[in-house]
């Protein structure tokens, strides 16, 4: 479960790879780890259809099953708790993303070990979201988890985030729930790597 990642990005990187947005545009500061709780840069189709960049709270009020504990990653997509977000394209967003964190070794000496895109310089990429309101104008975000790849698999067998390339985007942000939720996938092992 992915409960840490970077978004090192500029504005400007964001909308080379996504288009442009309304919303915050100066400069972000770097996001150098975010943890579930924490605020974190998201984008979304605003009211005119275009994208909108908020900072949202990476964490979802849980269901009382949970004990009202924040959700932060999404795997079954046939939940009865996922399934009036993911039917509105409105409550879908993107993550975006430089680096995310799994956790390797026995408990209490754990390490962590990160995964990003293939190329050199950790660039820009997104994972799959739903967000929702909150009281007093706070948002809250979580992403979507799979099946791992092996590069992922070999640290945490269990899943792994839904990264989209930016050609899915639209497809994620505007298709009905299951033309969308097939992006569910993982991500192909050739793209990205384990970063030293």
């Amino acid at each position: 479960m992915c409960n840490l990642y970077s978004m090192t990005a500029s504005v400007d990187e964001m909308k080379r790879l996504f288009g442009s947005f309304d919303g915050e545009t100066s400069n972000l500061p770097p996001f150098a780890e975010i943890y579930p709780g924490k605020p974190a840069p998201v984008l979304r189709r605003g009211e005119t259809g275009g994208l909108r960049l908020d900072l949202m709270e990476w964490g979802f009020p849980g269901p009382a099953a949970a004990k009202g504990r924040p959700v932060t990653n999404i795997r079954n997509l046939a939940s009865p708790f996922w399934r009036s977000a993911l039917n509105r394209p409105d409550r879908r967003c993107i993550v975006p993303v430089t680096r995310f964190c799994e956790w390797e070794g026995e408990k209490g000496s754990k390490r962590k070990v990160w995964f990003g895109l293939h190329e050199e310089s950790e660039p820009l990429f997104a994972f799959a979201g739903l967000w929702r309101p909150g009281e007093g104008g706070i948002a809250y975000m979580a992403f979507l988890t799979c099946e791992p790849n092996a590069t992922v698999g070999a640290v945490h067998p269990k899943a792994m985030p839904v990264m989209l390339r930016p050609a899915d985007v639209p497809r994620w942000l505007d298709s009905e729930a299951a033309t969308a939720c097939e992006l569910a996938v993982p991500y192909a092992d050739t793209d990205m790597r384990r970063l030293p």
